[in-house]
């Protein structure tokens, strides 16, 4: 090797190890997006690979513990247990956050990814980056810094641990220095168990590595505090710790961990990243390896500011650090959602939670829950279109929206009507031209405004045929309307007892009943399509949404207003009363305030609307309006499960109040609900930094499904707020 060979890779070696001594911290170029939030600020902490690198089945997301005191800083799966780092430093042993110098302070936060900084010893300084880089695989990187004037000794131990369930070792690799373990994931799930003979996988194979080579590896049962005592055994001890894991290459254990050493001078700084690979037995091995190769290397700045990139085009509300977060967070919720195109859908589409993944939740869209996007359109107004599309190319011929869209193709749940003689088609709450309307108006796109409006037409008149079957212009629930009309369980109205049962034909009348939120539903509509048609120079089409909108108002108004109650109800499909058998259909409910949203009532019934919603006594609670008035006998506040209608507060519903409050000038009143909205909202994120299918409208208790894709309709209200201010 001649002398300037030689002095190459002299210079090489020198760069790498100054590289590796002066580790490189992530850089934050957007202030906007800064959160410094602490382990109590109301930050959402779920996060889950990127669309571009996702999959629908497989897929594993996180939550990320930094508040919990006694426990590590972890990264955990529902089902699929966690991981984290154990330090120790100078032979102190660090094995949970009530023992940092310093608490972590989350800097930013995404759908992907999340920087926090944190001390778990004076004077040592660390960044971590979390990163979901797949749906298979997720990244720890940790950039350590001595900032003291001693030396420090540091041994870090990366864990993997399952908690439901032992995991068995399958070998260690000692090539990729990875551990490769197997553990079972069950399909039952609290909520909604995962549908059998689909791509849900059941027996997993855990990859577990890091980008150094390991001074030891172990295996170990038990817990976090054997594992303490395993590491910290007194040196006399002849079960000594020794300085080295058990390097345990087969059998059941409770976790795995890798050891690494190293010294860190004043000033030096190192870099290290442990990576997470989960997969289905059934899959080629050697793809989850490559992808973890690629994980060990991946520049973590470049995902940084591709993130602070998709960010730029949501507006910069004037919000206090709590409410920013908020704000911040809903958008993030929104966008952990989303999936790539697959299965019978050339187009993105979203899953109600990726993380905890339950049945029901995942795998298509409806339209109650595409609500969504009127929010995630600030974020990415092109994959908010694309959802939409997803609806515009399953339509039915007829023009149906079914209930169902997305990769599994149209589900309409057909089921037998009484009142036509045939099956019918089941749809979801017609929302669908409101939310294109909403969403053109951010993207500007005018084909997509093109197509939503013809396929809007459609929609309309499918409602018209198959949703008013005695033809007087108002409007009946499908024969599911228990699934359709979005009050799936202890409704007032249109279930007939006050138990819980699955029968729909005995349980559920509100194909009987002339619905007063389906006919304001369909009002909105037709007033979306209006303002679409006066946008494409339609000036005769937008007359005649006009037109219809305002004959239904008229009806809605005549038949369905109680002058002894001063409050709107939905009646008799026969005979126009507010009677139904024995049953008194005047009970108070949200809906009553709908014709607010659809602007409907008028002027003298909107006032007495607003001071009905203001009594304490019925809607006016502490965490926004019930769904059922306070004051009924059916009311409950408690949220011991999904998908009630007897008191919890849902937020959909809860902004069509806040909107139609501004449609009526009432924006005291309107910026009050909204405090109610956020908190609720927020009370949750600072305990337990979850969203939530409902809320509670009086205490704090929640058992109900988490992560609601719907919940992101709370950054719609900060946004709507200002636009209002701006006027």
């Amino acid at each position: 090797m001649n002398w300037r060979m030689t002095r190459f890779f002299f210079l090489l070696a020198l760069i790498l190890t100054i590289q590796n001594s002066i580790a490189q911290k992530l850089s934050i170029s957007d202030a906007y997006l800064l959160l410094n939030a602490k382990a109590h600020d109301p930050l959402y902490t779920t996060y889950t690979s990127p669309m571009n690198r996702a999959r629908l089945y497989g897929d594993k997301g996180y939550k990320m513990d930094y508040f919990t005191d006694e426990n590590p800083l972890n990264y955990g799966s529902d089902v699929g247990g966690r991981f984290y780092n154990i330090w120790m430093i100078n032979k102190l042993v660090i094995n949970k956050m009530s023992e940092f110098f310093k608490r972590p302070v989350i800097r930013v936060s995404f759908s992907d990814m999340v920087i926090l900084e944190y001390e778990p010893f004076e004077g040592l300084k660390v960044q971590e980056c979390f990163n979901v880089y797949s749906s298979r695989t997720a990244i720890v990187n940790m950039c350590i810094e001595n900032t003291s004037d001693e030396i420090h000794e540091i041994e870090v131990f990366p864990v993997l641990e399952i908690d439901n369930d032992s995991m068995r070792i399958l070998g260690f690799d000692h090539k990729n220095h990875a551990y490769e373990t197997y553990h079972y994931e069950s399909l039952e799930r609290l909520i909604s168990d995962l549908y059998k003979g689909f791509g849900y996988p059941t027996d997993l194979r855990n990859i577990f590595t890091a980008d150094f080579e390991s001074y030891s590896y172990g295996g170990f049962q038990g817990n976090l505090e054997d594992f303490y005592d395993y590491i910290k055994t007194d040196f006399y001890s002849e079960t000594r710790y020794n300085d080295s894991l058990n390097f345990q290459e087969e059998g059941e254990v409770d976790f795995v961990s890798l050891q690494y050493k190293f010294t860190l001078q004043p000033g030096e700084s190192k870099n290290i990243r442990y990576i997470r690979g989960i997969q289905s037995m059934d899959e080629d091995k050697m793809e989850l390896m490559s992808e973890i190769k690629k994980a060990k290397t991946i520049d973590l700045q470049e995902v940084l500011d591709d993130n602070i990139k998709l960010f730029k085009s949501v507006p910069r509300l004037d919000l206090d650090k709590k409410r920013k977060i908020v704000y911040l967070s809903a958008l993030n919720l929104a966008r952990g959602c989303m999936l790539p195109p697959t299965g019978k859908t050339d187009r993105n589409f979203y899953v109600f939670s990726r993380e905890p993944l339950w049945g029901w939740g995942h795998g298509h869209q409806v339209l109650h829950e595409s609500l969504a996007m009127l929010a995630y359109v600030y974020l990415d107004p092109e994959s908010a279109q694309n959802s939409q599309r997803v609806y515009m190319e399953q339509q039915d011929e007829d023009g149906l929206i079914a209930y169902r869209h997305g990769p599994r193709g149209m589900q309409d749940y057909p089921h037998y009507s009484r009142i036509y003689g045939d099956t019918m088609s089941t749809t979801s709450a017609p929302f669908y031209n409101w939310i294109n309307w909403e969403v053109y108006q951010v993207s500007g796109d005018r084909q997509f405004l093109e197509d939503a409006y013809q396929s809007g037409n459609r929609y309309v008149k499918w409602l018209e045929k198959n949703r008013d079957a005695d033809r007087d212009g108002t409007f009946e629930w499908g024969p599911y309307g228990i699934i359709e009309n979005v009050r799936d369980w202890y409704n007032a109205v249109f279930q007939v007892s006050a138990e819980r049962y699955l029968d729909v034909d005995k349980e559920d009348i509100s194909d009987e009943l002339e619905c007063l939120d389906l006919s304001l539903m369909v009002v909105n509509e037709l007033r979306c399509l209006k303002d679409m048609a006066i946008e494409l120079d339609k000036k005769k089409e937008a007359r005649k949404w006009h037109q219809k909108a305002e004959n239904i108002t008229e009806k809605i108004n005549a038949m369905m207003w109680d002058d002894s109650t001063q409050f709107y109800y939905s009646v008799n499909r026969d005979d126009h009363t507010f009677q139904f058998l024995t049953r008194d259909l005047r009970r108070q409910e949200i809906i009553g305030f709908l014709p607010l949203w659809a602007e409907v009532a008028p002027r003298e019934r909107a006032e007495i609307l607003f001071k009905t919603l203001q009594d304490t006594s019925k809607f006016w609670r502490i965490y926004g309006v019930p769904t059922l008035a306070a004051d009924d006998p059916w009311y409950s506040p408690y949220v011991d499960y999904c998908c009630k209608w007897n008191g919890p507060v849902w937020l959909l519903w809860n902004y069509m109040v806040f909107e139609g409050l501004l449609d009526y000038n009432q924006y005291r009143l309107a910026r009050q609900l909204a405090e109610k909205m956020y908190l609720a909202v927020e009370t949750q994120l600072s305990k337990n930094h979850n969203f939530w299918e409902s809320y509670s409208p009086d205490n704090e208790i929640l058992n109900c499904p988490s992560n609601y894709i719907w919940d992101a309709i709370i950054a719609k209200v900060f946004i709507d707020l200002e636009k209002f201010e701006n006027k």
